[in-house]
């Protein structure tokens, strides 16, 4: 496997992650804290899913030739609270997604390095994708941390526990230990 290619493999995965983290999050929700915001200024998670939604279908749909901003977009809409329950918050949120997993599979190591549009202005498609990244993990992250905010003590952490940072290393390292054992076994 060339750079290009484990490059490609890896950010799949880290877009899975940061997918995985609103899953996560959604799971300890009901349909009312998807509405919830702090004030009118403030976007709801439904909010938040529904931009991302938009912003990944626009992106990622015709990737490599067509401009990532397409003339059928209505960012302005995407900001308006018209998610009415968990299950259409699903829907929306696996439908960027989808999109988006569909693009990155389809994409070749040569395709890295070209030239593509985002609103008329060129970046090279791994700028693009790390510029996307970067776009997901922030909302993803208000979505986490508005789940937090909701749920308070009954949250169940999504990363390591506070006070167990110690612990959770000592399993790692434990962990990386016997999967590196069994690799120079087989």
């Amino acid at each position: 496997m060339n750079l290009e290619e484990v490059y490609l493999n890896i950010i799949q995965k880290r877009f899975g992650s940061v997918k995985e983290l609103g899953d996560n999050t959604f799971k300890q929700l009901s349909e009312e804290h998807i509405h919830w915001s702090l004030n009118e200024d403030s976007n709801s998670i439904a909010v938040i899913v529904k931009h991302l939604n938009g912003n990944m279908i626009s992106r990622w749909t015709d990737f490599l030739t067509s401009d990532g901003e397409k003339l059928n977009r209505n960012r302005d809409q995407e900001f308006e609270n018209t998610i009415g329950s968990m299950q259409e918050l699903m829907e929306v949120w696996e439908a960027g997604w989808n999109v988006l997993f569909k693009a990155l599979r389809g994409l070749e190591g040569t395709d890295l390095l070209k030239n593509i549009y985002i609103r008329g202005e060129s970046h090279k498609v791994m700028d693009a994708i790390e510029r996307q990244m970067a776009h997901y993990a922030y909302h993803v992250g208000q979505i986490v941390y508005i789940g937090k905010q909701i749920k308070g003590e009954n949250w169940e952490t999504l990363s390591i526990p506070r006070g167990r940072s110690v612990e959770y290393l000592e399993e790692m390292q434990r962990n990386t230990s016997k999967s590196s054992y069994r690799k120079n076994i087989e």
